[in-house]
């Protein structure tokens, strides 16, 4: 993993950056590199309400507030920027002004490596609208001033399409710093995470496989 000047993350939910890139984030906090991470909504209309239930649709977005900073607490990151968008709207914002949002972050921020979700390929409306944006504004900069754009794709034909990753992160150094993160969502992740916990004290492959390795694809302008 290289150093990098600053890192920008880009998702829509809280609970997306520890799902698939927060070991790669962990990561860069240990080796010094300052970390951005831009989440547009506050999970509002999530499913999950804990197991057993202990928020109602009124109290989730404050529940779920709370769960991001403490993952950010967990991950080290200190510049947590919520944007204030509804969940399961982002996909009806204004194209230009979600860009113009993402053009103004970089612009601030002048980070080397953004992440974020790759459009096409990561399965929920909120996710392809963010990724389309950061794309959009990266795009839209010079070519020689453009950020590397690192991004997760999970879609069922990501692989047959986009090929296999252009990077593997191993993670495993900071596993434990996932798994904190993802615990920090306990909304969303409690009844997962005690599967998770059966399948990695049976050494699961495949679980152990998951949580090590994260995985990106470089965005093909």
């Amino acid at each position: 993993m290289e150093k990098e000047r600053h890192v920008l993350v880009v998702f829509p939910h809280p609970d997306d950056e520890a799902f698939g890139v927060s070991g790669t984030i962990a990561s860069h906090v240990n080796m010094g590199t300052p970390v951005t991470y831009a989440c547009l909504t506050l999970g509002q209309m999530g499913r999950n309400m804990g197991n057993p239930p202990f928020a109602n649709r009124e109290t989730l977005p404050i529940i779920r507030k709370q769960e991001l900073k403490e993952a950010a607490r967990a991950l080290g990151i200190s510049d947590l920027r919520m944007l204030g968008f509804r969940d399961k709207t982002v996909e009806f914002e204004d194209e230009d002004k979600l860009a113009n949002l993402m053009s103004s972050l970089i612009a601030e921020l002048n980070p080397s490596l953004v992440i974020t979700f790759y459009p096409g390929y990561s399965v929920h409306p909120d996710h392809e609208a963010t990724g389309a944006a950061v794309v959009r504004a990266v795009k839209n900069m010079p070519e020689a001033d453009r950020p590397k754009l690192h991004c997760v794709a999970f879609s069922r034909n990501c692989v047959e399409e986009l090929g296999q990753p252009d990077i593997i992160h191993d993670i495993s150094a900071v596993a434990d710093v996932k798994i904190e993160a993802m615990k920090a969502h306990r909304s969303q992740t409690e009844l997962m995470l005690a599967d998770m916990a059966d399948k990695l004290k049976d050494k699961d492959p495949a679980t152990i496989a998951w949580i090590n390795n994260e995985r990106f694809w470089t965005y093909k302008f």
